[in-house]
């Protein structure tokens, strides 16, 4: 068992601080800009599709919450066990991605509430937020955390 260190848990709380707004910032674009048009366009007949009111941000915040918290996370733990190598990094970035996001787009598609090119198009866009918030988490260990 390793000693405390408090300049980890600094390190660490300001690391999900930064990462907080990359991955609300990039929930947000992407919804607005890609997922929500794409959605309606999908469903047009259907009244409600990917609505925007107060109970659906709420929501949306649990949503990033959580995902903000799995990434930085897993991806802080990963680093500490397997080196903080660019490779390890996309890899705990990629690993968090496929836990979280591969599985919701699967599920969605496969109960018939997401064409196929909506997902095609929010996969790999989400990645690229894992992959940015895993390079967060690495620059913040290195920077913080010495």
């Amino acid at each position: 068992m390793t000693a405390h260190n408090p300049f980890a848990t600094r390190a660490f709380w300001f690391t999900l601080l930064i990462n907080a707004v990359w991955i609300n910032a990039s929930e947000v674009a992407r919804y607005f800009a890609l997922v929500m048009p794409m959605m309606r366009d999908a469903f047009p007949g259907m009244a409600g599709v990917a609505p925007m009111s107060l109970p659906v941000f709420a929501v949306w915040g649990i949503w990033d919450t959580v995902w903000l918290l799995a990434l930085t996370g897993f991806t802080w733990l990963w680093l500490e066990r397997f080196g903080t190598t660019l490779r390890q990094t996309l890899l705990a970035g990629t690993l968090a991605w496929a836990a979280v996001f591969v599985i919701l787009w699967l599920g969605i598609y496969n109960m018939g509430l997401a064409p196929p090119a909506v997902v095609a198009v929010a996969l790999p866009l989400a990645w690229g937020e894992a992959a940015v918030g895993a390079l967060i988490t690495r620059w913040g260990m290195r920077r913080f955390a010495g």
